[in-house]
């Protein structure tokens, strides 16, 4: 009996590897060292190992200490896969990542598995090549020659992989919301709908990601080196083309959203990086979760600190929510009537925070669609129309920013900046100083309104900020206006 262990803080998975490996090594007709010890030791030591990426490079270390490499080196090429036990090489997580990495410290060339090619091939500057089984793993190493790196088009695929199934057609009526919808995909600010049930808040919602810019290569390939650590990419397309819609359920908990784990994972803000986080019924969600999403709405990203380690997760998400007016939905509803009492409604709205209402730059009433708009004839406005003004504000926002180093779009803007790109003139400082005072409106709110305002003078292709777009702005404070008097 060979005594076989593994060393380095292994997890589960991979202490569980040593039955794959040997019974992938015997089925595959490849030797095991009998009646001798083997210990593999997974450096640095101090470093948790997780996964079963590991299963394929220990394999191969073994099958190379008994002599089936022929001589051959086996520094030059990387390997990861997890083994079936009949050496067959299944698909793993983190494939993008780890090619990443392999470019970083010089590797030239990485064996993945079959599932993962196209995924790890989007990396410039690594061939990557495909394997499906062990023995096949062996031949890379002895005949490289005889394999062809898999070579993708990234910006075809990213093209193949952008069209979104919904349309902002499909929505009649609501042009007010459509309207504050644009402004917000415009300069990338967070928005909250307020309306009763059935009035079109998670319709409007699903279709953000449909009038926002494209995707860039950069932020494709970020997104999915997520999306691949988490498990959640689709290996069939290799690469997040469309801008992620991530809409947890209100009884997540706050490391469901934020991240978290002994060994730490990405949560949901991490994985609508570069995309949207849809908060359904926002009053459900428990405070505490809530609150612990304040701090990466801020930075745009999340750091999940545990004994053993710590990792920094990217973040940065237009947030979008919804809420009833009331506990039964239909507070000011001209039709149905509502049953909650002042008291109630103040329970209910009192779930929502102030600091977190505050990080919402547009609030905006969605009331139920009246029966002419919904059976009307000519169709809506479709989101190419909408997301091509969208783009053109977006594209003054990022002259303007250019010399900022992590600012591309108005609701990025540091407070320092805001007196110079957000001036207004004086024929609107009284209107402002109205609202500031009767709405008793916060400094952040003040902040807030002023940067919608910017982005609305974009939308109208405006240099400067003027009283009708000051105006817009405000209206987009429903709960600051005393929505439930």
């Amino acid at each position: 009996m060979t005594d076989f262990n593994v060393v380095g803080l292994p997890d589960n998975a991979v202490k569980e590897s040593r039955e794959r490996i040997k019974s992938a090594l015997r089925n595959c007709a490849f030797e095991f060292p009998h009646g001798q010890g083997v210990t593999i030791n997974l450096a640095p030591a101090d470093v948790r190992k997780e996964g079963s990426a590991f299963d394929l490079p220990m394999a191969m270390g073994l099958a190379g200490c008994m002599g089936h490499f022929f001589g051959k080196p086996l520094d030059k090429c990387m390997f990861l896969g997890e083994l079936s036990l009949d050496g067959t090489v299944r698909a793993v997580k983190g494939a993008l990542s780890a090619t990443l990495a392999a470019r970083e410290v010089g590797i030239k060339a990485i064996a993945v598995p079959e599932s993962n090619a196209r995924e790890a091939a989007v990396v410039e500057g690594v061939d990557v090549f495909a394997v499906k089984s062990l023995p096949q793993a062996v031949d890379l190493v002895n005949s490289p020659e005889s394999f062809t790196p898999v070579r993708v088009d990234a910006r075809l695929m990213l093209s193949e992989a952008s069209e979104y199934l919904v349309d902002m057609r499909d929505v009649h009526g609501q042009m007010a919301a459509k309207r504050a919808l644009e402004v917000a995909c415009a300069g990338g600010h967070n928005i909250l709908f307020i309306g009763p049930p059935g009035a079109g808040k998670t319709m409007l919602a699903k279709r953000i990601p449909t009038i926002l810019p494209p995707m860039s290569l950069d932020e494709a390939i970020e997104t999915t080196r997520i999306h691949s650590v988490a498990g959640v990419l689709e290996h069939a397309k290799g690469l997040v083309g469309t801008r992620p819609f991530r809409s947890p359920h209100h009884t997540i908990s706050d490391a469901g959203l934020i991240g978290g784990g002994a060994v730490p994972r990405p949560g949901e803000v991490s994985l609508g990086h570069n995309g949207v986080l849809f908060l359904d019924e926002l009053p459900e969600f428990q405070r505490n979760v809530l609150e612990v999403m304040r701090q990466p709405l801020e930075d745009g990203s999340v750091t999940i600190a545990r004994a053993a380690i710590s990792v920094t997760f990217p973040s940065r998400f237009m947030l979008a929510a919804a809420m009833n007016p009331c506990p039964c939905g239909y507070f000011g509803d001209p039709t149905r009537e509502c049953h909650c009492t002042p008291p109630m409604i103040q329970r209910y709205v009192s779930k929502i925070s102030g600091p977190l209402l505050d990080r919402v730059d547009i609030q905006i009433e969605v009331p139920a669609v009246k029966y002419k708009e919904l059976r009307a004839p000519a169709p809506s406005e479709d989101s190419a129309s909408i997301r091509g003004r969208v783009m053109e504000a977006r594209s003054r926002q990022a002259e303007r920013y250019r010399a900022e180093k992590n600012t591309h779009c108005n609701a990025q803007m540091m407070p320092k900046m805001i007196r110079k790109v957000c001036a207004i003139p004086a024929e609107s400082e009284k209107l402002l100083e109205n609202a500031i005072v009767k709405l008793g409106l916060s400094a952040r709110a003040h902040d807030r309104i002023l940067k919608v305002a910017r982005t609305i003078a974009d939308l109208d292709g405006a240099e400067s900020i003027a009283s009708k777009h000051l105006s817009e702005a405000i209206q987009y404070r429903a709960l600051d206006r005393n929505y439930w008097a």
